[in-house]
């Protein structure tokens, strides 16, 4: 069978499309400027890229333009579009439920209810839906929500201390993301190492622009960085992470911003922007540093430094851990940051391999520990698409 992924952010579609017979990609790509000028980049396997500018007033032309590239007699890599089985939709805010669903009308009026507490995601989903819906009516559709990995968490892990009727009049409560990530590198490496999924403790750290650690202890995710928004936790490319609540009253106080002009700026002003002043962009930051800025220093300083107390107080959790991962941009290319996050943690069973670290091949499942360290310490490149696919191929097939 068939398989079509779609991400759909506000002005992009993001594309793949599996065998899931063998696991291959057949071909994937890129729609971006939705809305404005529109390009497509479409990429098959041993073939030349196919790059070209293309109207896309709405998400209905990009999907139009990716069914069309990928039937194409030239670029397509399948016949007619019946060969797609079915199409499996990444959606970041699922709420409570803790599976992936097929998308029928009352799913998409519970995704549509959720846009409350998921402005930035919601939307862009809903349309991709609704374009593929538009084109493929009769194809299955899945619905695979980032925040279902963490649904079933012990209550002590996702209620905040705050008025209880918070939560049941508003749904404040700890949601996490970047759970199909955790879930695709946990499993992958446990195969990788050798070791029963269900039986191994495992800290997962997914660093990039956007960052978040997640304790799965035996085969369950118990805790994560991210909480009601993906604001929580690190301190990421643009995004503050966690901060004493308190300062955003205090700053409307002094400064005369409303709370949506504070909270523009802690989700797009701050982060490693916002501390070094030169980039959101971890690759310019260390290189300001090691020309001697001292605030970019810092901002790789606090990113470090605060992921080592979620690592710490995630093994005090699990009481113990056996795997430590590093995956997403950050980790599986930034060998510094990983090196510093996993130095000097020899008490709780640690020990990286420097040489390994940095030597090590890109894009490949490796070990980073040292022969003597009794946690395994990886690198699993994610592949959240792969596990959309899977998915949406265990609904269907």
């Amino acid at each position: 069978m068939k398989i079509l992924v779609i991400n759909a952010g506000s002005s992009s579609l993001k594309y793949q499309l599996f065998d899931m017979e063998t696991g291959a990609v057949l071909a994937k790509g890129l729609c971006e400027k939705i809305g404005l000028s529109g390009a497509i980049t479409h990429k098959r396997p041993g073939k030349p890229n196919y790059e070209a500018d293309y109207p896309m007033p709405t998400h209905n032309e990009a999907i139009a333009l990716v069914l069309k590239l990928l039937t194409d007699e030239e670029f397509g890599v399948i016949s007619s579009v019946s060969e797609i089985g079915a199409v499996g939709h990444r959606v970041v805010h699922g709420g409570e439920k803790n599976k992936s669903c097929i998308l029928n009308e009352d799913e998409i009026k519970y995704i549509e209810a959720l846009i409350p507490i998921n402005p930035l995601h919601g939307p862009p989903a809903l349309k991709g839906i609704s374009a593929c819906m538009a084109v493929m009516p009769d194809v299955p559709h899945v619905g695979v929500y980032d925040t279902s990995f963490y649904a079933d968490f012990d209550k002590k892990a996702y209620i905040y201390a705050l008025p209880y009727e918070w939560y049941e009049k508003y749904g404040v409560r700890r949601y996490g993301f970047h759970g199909t990530s955790h879930r695709y590198v946990s499993a992958k490496a446990c195969e990788f190492l050798g070791l029963d999924y269900n039986k191994t403790k495992i800290v997962s750290c997914h660093i990039g622009s956007g960052s978040s650690i997640t304790a799965v202890d035996c085969g369950k995710a118990i805790d994560t960085s991210m909480g009601f928004t993906p604001q929580e936790g690190l301190p990421m490319g643009t995004r503050c992470g966690t901060i004493d609540p308190s300062i955003i009253a205090y700053v409307c106080e002094k400064s005369g911003m409303t709370v949506d002009e504070v909270n523009n700026a802690l989700n797009k002003k701050s982060g490693l922007l916002g501390v070094s002043g030169v980039s959101n962009d971890a690759r310019y930051v260390w290189a300001a540093a090691n020309e001697g800025n001292e605030r970019a220093q810092l901002a790789m300083d606090i990113l470090v430094h605060n992921a080592k107390k979620i690592i710490g107080s995630y093994i005090a959790e699990m009481n113990g851990i056996d795997v430590l991962i590093f995956t997403a941009g950050l980790g599986e290319n930034d060998a510094k940051t990983r090196q510093l996050i996993g130095e000097k943690m020899e008490y709780l069973g640690i020990k990286m391999d420097e040489n390994a670290n940095l030597n090590g091949p890109r894009g490949e499942n490796i070990v980073i520990s040292a022969p003597d360290s009794k946690v395994k310490v990886v690198v699993i490149p994610t592949d959240e698409e792969y596990m959309i696919a899977s998915d949406t191929y265990d609904f269907v097939k």
